[in-house]
């Protein structure tokens, strides 16, 4: 069951993540639904992490963590800047990320977390 709750929250992540491209671009790709699906996967391990972080902590890393997946996702498939393309902007790096949209990726990383939180407490098969 534990592996259809992963699927579950992967897909909730990579929606979520192609809506809000939806929102604020008007178009996405579908890269960005994997990239969403891992992002969210890694916020609800972060966000339930054992760790004594402050919540701005929690934040500022979670951004970390959805700056690095963009990026990687980036490489592995925007290399010639069809999906976006960052370049125009400030303290980008290869054009893939820019920090920006890192600092725009605080909050979102933070209401993030706490949509899994809550998702993980309400789907069957929690344990909670």
């Amino acid at each position: 069951m534990h592996i259809f709750r992963k699927a579950g929250m992967f897909t909730i992540g990579g929606a979520g993540y192609v809506g809000l491209e939806l929102l604020w671009r008007g178009y996405s790709h579908s890269s960005m639904f994997f990239a969403g699906g891992t992002c969210f996967l890694l916020l609800g391990k972060l966000s339930s992490a054992g760790m004594k972080m402050t919540l701005p902590l929690k934040a500022l890393t979670g951004a970390g963590i959805i700056t690095l997946v963009e990026y990687t996702t980036g490489l592995l498939v925007n290399r010639n800047y069809a999906v976006w393309d960052y370049r125009s902007l400030p303290l980008n790096l290869h054009g893939q990320i820019c920090l920006p949209y890192t600092l725009l990726w605080v909050p979102i990383s933070l209401g993030g977390m706490l949509l899994y939180r809550q998702l993980d407490r309400l789907l069957p098969g929690s344990g909670r």
